[in-house]
């Protein structure tokens, strides 16, 4: 019985290597995978992590299990790759964790007086949603921008911006609601709807980001439980609203009486205009967090409500399971007050201008439409129209480079562009820049799968 998983496995790469399954196509969800083939969901998992192993396919959380380019495929099957220089080492463009020179220096001196038994001894206690008075007053001052500043008492902090986005959406729709969101959405949101029971319903957008027509439009075809909307740094195209935009957007909301869930994760890499919450505090629920100011590895989430929703959500998040840390909250409060955090930012906007100019240079004779904003660490790439989405991300992968096909930011049916998200924050620069020369070459000199 043992050996069940690595028949299916072999089997799987028959198929592959015979070109029956193409460089590109998704493999089924393991779930789906272990239905069909009357398996234990342990056993599909094994069966996909065996096909990781033998590198026939590429697995990435949010998105799927992806078949790699077969090396031995029979002519005419097997994607047509072009000949570029393949001496790049292996880069992932998927991840995207930006990471500032003499970071762990900085971090360093505010844990130190954590590590006092005494200390230590309270900060290994469990924390509340509403974390501490402290902490809420540190995470109001570092969230504020010039037109906003929010309210402490609605300050909520859970693990990371994930569980944020999980908490306040769990407390606003009830498991079959509707919830709209931008065609192209942040791939998570997609997972954390399946989980909950709700229903994505994609709305249309322009170069300044959601239509507000497209969500009338959809709320009256059937009523939407809550909004859900990236409106600074949009993840992965990197549109920012103008104030125009958000002002349109706000009055819509407000006629509707409609919950917002405002992602601001990326917004500290810019200073242009104001949050939506500024316009509708008593409707938005805004999602923060420490993760990509600081590091991945100890992190607080921030969830910022209106004050009467503030026992509601914690509720949610108490439920889920999703309470920061209370190490993590107390170490964040002295990065935030020492100026730490700061200093970070500082460093990370500079690095991340540094990255938007390589990617410049190094796309610029590539072809296709590459969206980016200055400040970003991510562009969308709209491919020559030589290129699917599918067969370009195959074969980067065949050149030791993982990017997201435009599919994973994808909600619902509709059709998106042959894009891919690049993102940029967590290679080294020099190995960013050897990737990206090479997936430039792959552009020019590549041709559809026949």
């Amino acid at each position: 019985m043992d050996d069940d998983y690595r028949r299916l496995a072999d089997r799987i790469a028959d198929d592959i290597v015979a070109g029956r399954l193409r460089p590109g196509e998704r493999l089924p969800p393991q779930r789906a995978f272990a239905r069909r083939r009357g398996i234990a969901g342990s056993t599909a998992g094994r069966v996909y992590g065996e096909l990781v192993r033998r590198g026939l396919v590429v697995g990435e959380v949010g998105r799927g299990t992806f078949v790699r380019a077969a090396p031995h495929a029979p002519a005419g099957r097997a994607l047509a790759e072009p000949a570029v220089n393949t001496e790049v080492t292996a880069v992932n463009l998927e991840l995207n964790y930006p990471s500032a020179p003499g970071q762990s220096e900085l971090l360093a001196p505010a844990l130190a007086p954590l590590l006092r038994p005494d200390v230590l001894t309270e900060a290994l206690r469990p924390a509340p949603a509403t974390g501490t008075a402290e902490a809420r007053s540190a995470a109001a001052g570092l969230l504020a921008t010039p037109g906003w500043r929010p309210d402490p008492d609605g300050v909520l902090f859970t693990g990371n911006a994930r569980q944020s986005i999980a908490a306040a959406l769990a407390s606003l729709v009830r498991p079959g609601g509707r919830v709209g969101v931008e065609v192209l959405t942040y791939p998570l949101v997609k997972e954390i709807a399946d989980r909950l029971g709700i229903t994505l319903v994609p709305l249309a957008m322009d170069e300044d980001g959601l239509r507000p027509d497209a969500l009338v439009a959809a709320h009256r075809t059937a009523p939407l439980s809550a909004l859900y909307v990236q409106p600074t740094l949009h993840n992965p195209t990197s549109v920012t609203m103008r104030d125009m935009r958000k002002l349109e957007l706000a009055g819509v909301v407000r006629d509707l009486g409609l919950p917002v869930v405002e992602d601001r994760i990326w917004s500290f890499l810019t200073e242009v205009g104001e949050p939506l919450a500024a316009h509708v505090p008593e409707l938005a629920h805004v999602v923060d967090g420490l993760s990509k100011r600081v590091a991945p590895g100890l992190t607080v989430g921030f969830l910022v409500v209106p004050p009467d929703r503030a026992e509601a959500v914690a509720s949610a998040v108490r439920s889920g399971g999703w309470s920061a840390g209370r190490f993590a909250l107390e170490a964040g409060v002295r990065w935030v007050e020492d100026g730490t955090v700061a200093r970070l930012v500082a460093a990370k906007r500079a690095d991340a201008a540094r990255r938007q100019r390589l990617l410049a240079r190094e796309l610029a004779a590539a072809g296709g439409a590459v969206r980016s904003d200055p400040n970003a660490y991510y562009a969308w790439w709209e491919l020559p129209a030589s290129w699917r989405a599918d067969t370009f991300t195959a074969a980067a992968a065949a050149h030791g480079i993982a990017v997201t096909p435009g599919n994973a930011f994808a909600v619902g049916p509709q059709r998106v562009p042959d894009a891919v998200r690049l993102g940029l924050a967590s290679a080294p620069e020099a190995e960013l820049e050897r990737a990206l020369r090479t997936l430039a070459a792959i552009a020019r000199r590549g041709r559809t799968a026949p």
